[in-house]
């Protein structure tokens, strides 16, 4: 008799959450399918700011002993686990359990008397069911090991904490006790670890479509490989609220073409007329009202911000946009070549003050300043007037002359069908300017910027900081130049 390869039906939490969001994904994870997954910096910049949170809460209960996971085996993770409990450890970072085939690391394990507490570290602002179901698991493995847990915490980022000196970890993280929740789930975990077991036994790859489930709560590694069905021109392509799509989904109607248009709302039909019959939209009359708004000198200009949940100086919060970088370029008439100015702050300094100033110095306080979104631009801007007061006047005068390049297309006074229904610049600069293009680029988001300049800040000065610099500047003067190749397009278009 032939015996079959035995099927790997280890867990870990981790494994558990992916599997309840979708069991196909968990399958996935076990099974990793034959298809090139697009690689996820940004995921990769999330763990890395999750691990670094982490870290600075085990302040919030110090002289504990870390169960690390680099550099040990799982079986040696358990071990000395067991030996800090045995040795009468108070605080233990990272304890390591496994009790039928679950493996988990509890974040912060606080000794109590005879029990112990569970505090679960989240880099967000409050508590999500899934934080829930995380502590949950916790409980499950623990109390199968044999450990009383007397209470459960959820500690996460209080954003209303402003940094003076030093980071004060207890203003800094806020802890909910959590205790009735995890246990209520408790009922169903057992059964719930069955029936993912029995996905992980089968035979081939879960009969499980597409769903909301895809992006909830997270945004699914696996996107690129379930959703290689969906045709161009999807019900998935409409922009905003809506329809229910996926409720046309399991009616068999995916594609646009067979989706009823008396169904939509007046911006979804509009984009999806467009996109079937290909058609433009061109108010000339609108345009010109929209080019009367803006005078000489024109300054373009476009703000790349970061944010992490430790506020990294004096007077910022977690994830407050901190402006690091800027780039500009300035017509002195209508016509004339723009003349191209731009900020890059040097990495781990508090780069606000130098780049305010820079800023109020290139743009004289009579231009109009032409921005795309204007509402981050000014949002930018009022938050350097009230760090700065000496500075305020002059910054609330250029808030004053900003102006708005993105309302023509918002409008709908100029849309091209290729646009999809967006009006981002991504959207429309190549509708527009096909010459023009981010494709390509090192850096070609903000996204990608920001984790750019979080690289800078970890790197030694040399060639690759140099490179990555480079990198950053060109695709910040890509935005502003976009920005004056669209308004040259809407002036011819204003005088046909």
């Amino acid at each position: 008799m032939t015996v079959g390869k035995r099927k790997n039906t280890g867990l870990s939490k981790s494994l558990i959450l992916k599997g309840m969001q979708c069991p196909k994904a968990l399958w996935l994870k076990k099974n990793p399918p034959d298809f090139e997954l697009p690689p996820q910096p940004d995921l990769e910049a999330k763990f890395a700011a999750g691990t670094a949170v982490g870290i600075l809460a085990q302040q919030l209960f110090p002289g504990g002993t870390e169960v690390p996971f680099e550099g040990l085996s799982f079986p040696a993770q358990l071990a000395r686990t067991k030996k800090l409990i045995e040795k009468g450890a108070m605080v233990i970072y990272e304890a390591s359990f496994s009790r039928g085939g679950i493996f988990v690391k509890v974040d912060i394990l606080v000794r109590d008397g005879a029990s112990w507490q569970i505090h679960e570290v989240k880099m967000g602002t409050s508590v999500k069911e899934v934080n829930l179901d995380d502590v949950a698991v916790q409980h499950y493995v623990l109390n199968a090991s044999g450990l009383d847990i007397s209470k459960s915490f959820l500690v996460h980022i209080d954003n209303s904490y402003v940094r003076q000196g030093a980071i004060e970890v207890n203003r800094l993280f806020h802890s909910e006790e959590i205790t009735a929740e995890a246990l209520a789930r408790q009922q169903a975990m057992a059964e719930l670890v069955e029936q993912l077991r029995e996905t992980l036994r089968g035979a081939g790859e879960p009969d499980i479509d597409i769903g909301p489930w895809c992006t909830s709560p997270y945004e699914c590694d696996y996107i690129p490989y379930c959703w290689q069905h969906i045709p161009e021109d999807s019900i998935f392509d409409l922009r905003g609220k809506g329809i229910d799509k996926f409720a046309f989904f399991r009616q068999g109607i995916v594609r646009l073409e067979d989706l009823p248009l008396d169904e939509l709302n007046g911006a979804q039909r509009f984009q999806a007329e467009a996109t079937l019959g290909q058609t433009d939209v061109t108010d000339v009359a609108a345009i010109r009202v929209f080019l009367d708004t803006l005078w000489y000198p024109l300054c373009h200009l476009d703000f790349e911000t970061f944010d992490t949940p430790i506020p990294p100086f004096d007077g910022t919060r977690p994830y407050q946009k901190i402006p690091f970088q800027y780039s500009l370029h300035i017509q002195e008439s209508e016509g004339a070549e723009p003349e191209h100015f731009e900020y890059l702050a040097q990495p781990n300094i508090d780069p606000r003050r130098e780049l305010a100033e820079k800023l109020i110095a290139e743009i004289s306080e009579e231009a109009c300043v032409l921005t795309y979104n204007m509402a981050f631009e000014k949002s930018v801007l009022r938050e350097l007037a009230e760090l700065f007061p000496d500075l305020a006047d002059d910054l609330h005068k250029r808030v004053d002359n900003v102006r708005d390049l993105m309302m023509p297309f918002k409008k709908r006074h100029i849309y091209r069908w290729p646009m999809r229904g967006s009006y981002s610049i991504k959207e429309v600069l190549p509708a527009l300017v096909p010459d023009l293009f981010y494709e390509g680029m090192e850096i070609a988001d903000g996204m990608a910027a920001m984790q750019a300049y979080h690289g800078m800040c970890a790197l030694e000065p040399g060639e690759e900081l140099d490179r990555l610099r480079q990198a950053m500047l060109e695709y910040c003067r890509l935005d502003t130049l976009a920005m004056v190749r669209i308004l040259r397009v809407l002036n011819h278009l204003s005088v046909l």
